[in-house]
């Protein structure tokens, strides 16, 4: 099935129970890198409002999590939180809503799986959070992304498979407040449709581990842990 900017918008706002007044917000979220590449200066790509949902998601949930648990202290609250915005919890939330079926895609990513790469469904997740993030504010994105967070986080497991090196390495180095834990893309190269992703994670400026990922998110737990390997941390 071949998908075009004529894609169903409709049919995805009964999945995510918004209607949009700027349909041009839905359309640049589902719109992928590959598909805007294609598109030339036609198309924004939804990298961009992924940037902005990342943050709206944050706090969110963090707000949520303060709440429901006053007594829990900051450093479970970050686990929470890390388990419940992670790319294989996010790319759940996204099949919920079907979303692979809408998004906009290059040739190359239409032909090897794009629709159902958790990477590219996790961005896009968040890309819709800033989509109605921005047009129907803080209020609306809230109800959304609430839609999706269980009544007990606690008791629900974290995604199969999934460690968070990021908040183990940060709770290692905030023993010492003066240091300052950083994550910067080095690099990213390959086809739209199987990128890899190379980033570095530096203290206080230093180089302490390399990553490579499918995704950055991805790449920057692997350098996270490669970092606490070679900080001696045991086996992470």
């Amino acid at each position: 099935m071949e998908h075009s900017e004529y894609v169903d918008l409709g049919r995805f706002e009964s999945y995510i129970h918004y209607h949009f007044q700027n349909k041009h917000l839905l359309l640049e979220a589902l719109s992928h890198s590959s598909y805007a590449n294609e598109k030339r200066k036609s198309r924004n790509s939804n990298e961009r409002l992924e940037f902005l949902g990342d943050s709206v998601l944050s706090i969110v949930v963090s707000e949520f999590l303060f709440h429901k648990y006053p007594n829990l202290p900051e450093g479970e609250l970050t686990k929470l939180r890390a388990s419940m915005v992670c790319e294989k919890a996010l790319f759940v939330f996204a099949k919920q809503i079907h979303l692979g079926e809408f998004l906009l895609l290059g040739k190359g990513e239409e032909h090897t799986g794009g629709r159902e790469r958790s990477s590219i469904l996790a961005d896009a997740f968040e890309a819709v959070i800033a989509a109605i993030f921005l047009d129907g504010g803080m209020k609306a994105a809230k109800r959304h992304i609430l839609r999706f967070i269980p009544e007990d986080p606690e008791e629900h497991d974290q995604p199969m498979g999934f460690h968070d090196y990021k908040t183990q390495l940060q709770e290692v180095v905030q023993k010492n407040p003066e240091e300052k834990v950083e994550y910067v893309l080095v690099s990213e190269s390959g086809p739209d449709h199987d990128k890899a992703f190379r980033v570095e994670v530096c203290l206080n400026s230093n180089v302490i581990g390399t990553g490579i990922g499918h995704s950055k998110k991805a790449a920057e737990q692997m350098a996270a842990k490669e970092a606490l390997s070679l900080m001696g941390y045991g086996k992470v």
